[in-house]
């Protein structure tokens, strides 16, 4: 939680040199900034959800501590240049990850006009179900979709894992990703990931006991919970008892 508040600026050795336009003249009054300090402006606007006025005074602040003299791109400049130029935050990634898969509900204020003047406010709440895939190990966001209240969690695992290019090391959710389709989707795009979805209460076993087939992980886990019962099931399951790994 600490580190969370640590701030840690790199700057290149040509840092200095590539601050100011230096590119070929154009129609009408020149940059004075390049497109890579407009661009460095507006990455640090982004991380810190600055206004552009605010993140105008802010690297002022940080060019004043560093004893660097140089100008910097005033709000009005970011605005018009921002216009015009791409932001892409890069992502954490290692080549493989974790993720952890849930879904919340978000409810929609306010109603549409036609709606309203035709039928009246409604007595009923109106949600909305935001499913998230989230890297536990950073605390990134790497997968989202927003779809009406009535989608189960498990019919948008196949669009959230198309968002992950990366293999998986591991998928953790609870029971409601207890679906064929979701271990189905998973081992299409991670052939190696360790499945941590705990079998709900009524699951029934998917593949025969003496099907010649290789053994279904999840139902192995079926079985030891029905012989050994849930609480003594491998240290995998354990984790979904413990708050700090719950999605």
């Amino acid at each position: 939680m600490i580190q969370r508040g640590s701030i840690t600026f790199w700057l290149s050795d040509d840092f200095e040199q590539t601050w100011l336009y230096a590119g070929e003249k154009q129609r009408g009054s020149q940059f004075d900034y390049s497109d890579k300090a407009i661009e460095i402006m507006l990455t640090i606007k982004e991380v810190f959800h600055l206004t552009n006025r605010s993140v105008e005074g802010f690297v002022r602040s940080v060019f004043a501590m560093l004893d660097i003299h140089l100008p910097v791109p005033d709000h009005s400049t970011l605005s018009k240049r921002g216009a015009t130029l791409k932001v892409n935050l890069p992502k954490k990634s290692s080549g493989s990850l974790n993720i952890v898969l849930d879904s919340t509900g978000l409810k929609i204020y306010g109603e549409g006009e036609w709606k309203v003047r035709k039928h009246g406010y409604s007595k009923r709440r109106t949600w909305r179900k935001l499913h998230l895939g989230g890297n536990p190990d950073t605390g990134e966001i790497l997968a989202v979709a927003l779809t009406e209240n009535s989608v189960s969690d498990d019919a948008v695992v196949m669009e959230m894992l198309e968002q992950i290019e990366e293999a998986l090391l591991s998928c953790a959710g609870d029971g409601a990703y207890d679906k064929r389709k979701v271990y189905k989707a998973l081992n299409e795009h991670s052939p190696d990931v360790d499945i941590l979805i705990p079998p709900r209460k009524n699951a029934h076993i998917w593949q025969h006991g003496n099907s010649k087939e290789e053994r279904h992980k999840r139902d192995e886990n079926l079985r030891h919970i029905r012989n050994h019962g849930r609480k003594n099931l491998a240290i995998t399951f354990v984790l979904w008892q413990k708050p700090s790994c719950s999605a």
